[in-house]
């Protein structure tokens, strides 16, 4: 009897004095959220997160800190997401390469299809074949004529060993019949630094990151890699269009975090992403970058990430391509 009391008062206690009970999820976010982008400032990744960032931090009356941890081709930063705790503070800026780690990665110290909630689809875009001016290709035809007549003497930059970069390339080396030598760097940022100055002559860098430097002549585009041209850059024929028949390829940003993060966190952090890629002035950024804004739900994007590690995990097969 005494026990039935003791256990009617708690219960009421917990009634009356709701403070001592777990937060809503309604509160969050209590505190800033820090965005974890795996790549240097200047990339795609970086430059997709920067444009979104301030109207999230608007919407979510709350700082969103961008920390850039490059290294490993994104992949620093992906484990110590992963490791994070699931509370909504630390996410994940994911590029699509990262669909292609399980397939080029054989020790992986996590499980890439596991170890994070899907928040959603921010953009999709190409990436863009660029040449330095000094290297005397107008198109895609002189280009896999000049690589043709010197095997192995030109090199191409990437952001990363696995990036898009270089898978974009490999399958451009494949599917040409050409031998250009790979120069990775430790993100897209530097990789197109060196590339403006006319240390490597080729690349398949980020539409975002690229295209500004393509308008001012400080790179030649050549083509773009998706199988329509880019409404940012009508003028620029695609891959395939070129020469190189069936080369497809594009590059997508989605938002991810740590395995185990509660449903009403994922589902806000959701709707408050696909408004921000609403808002006028964020599409208008976007757009002129290259960068087609993509809304989709968590279970869409889930859907979509588990889809594209089984593509690549293909495609890298049956192309033969290795990590270094």
């Amino acid at each position: 009897m005494k026990r039935t009391s003791a256990a009617r008062a708690a219960a009421f206690a917990m009634l009356v004095f709701p403070a001592t009970a777990p937060a809503p999820a309604q509160e969050y976010p209590a505190k800033p959220i820090r965005v974890l982008v795996g790549f240097s400032p200047g990339g795609g990744a970086d430059l997709v997160t920067r444009t979104l960032s301030p109207a999230l931090a608007e919407s979510l009356v709350q700082q969103i800190i961008i920390d850039n941890r490059p290294g490993a081709n994104g992949m620093i930063a992906a484990e110590l997401a992963a490791k994070s705790a699931p509370d909504g503070y630390t996410l994940l800026a994911a590029p699509g390469n990262y669909a292609f780690a399980p397939a080029l990665v054989s020790k992986l110290p996590f499980n890439m299809a596991t170890a994070f909630a899907a928040i959603g689809q921010m953009v999709d875009s190409p990436l863009l074949l660029v040449v330095h001016p000094s290297l005397p290709a107008r198109n895609v035809k002189d280009l896999v004529g000049i690589a043709k007549a010197r095997p192995g003497e030109l090199s191409y930059a990437s952001g990363g060993i696995g990036g898009s970069a270089h898978l974009a390339t490999e399958l451009f080396r494949a599917a040409a019949k050409v031998n250009l030598v790979h120069v990775p760097y430790k993100g897209t940022g530097p990789a197109l630094n060196d590339l403006i100055a006319g240390h490597v002559p080729v690349c398949f860098c980020t539409l975002p990151s690229t295209l500004p430097h393509a308008k001012t002549g400080r790179l030649r585009a050549l083509a773009v890699t998706t199988a329509k041209r880019s409404a940012a850059a009508p003028d620029i024929p695609t891959v395939a269009e070129s020469g190189v028949t069936g080369y497809e390829m594009s590059q997508w940003y989605g938002m991810l975090a740590p395995a185990g993060t509660s449903a009403p966190v994922v589902n806000k952090l959701n709707a408050e992403i696909r408004k921000a890629l609403k808002q006028p002035q964020v599409r208008t950024q976007l757009l002129a970058a290259g960068a087609d804004p993509v809304e989709s739900s968590p279970q869409e994007f889930a859907a979509f990430f588990s889809a594209e590690i089984a593509r690549w995990t293909r495609v890298v097969q049956s192309v033969g391509i290795r990590a270094e």
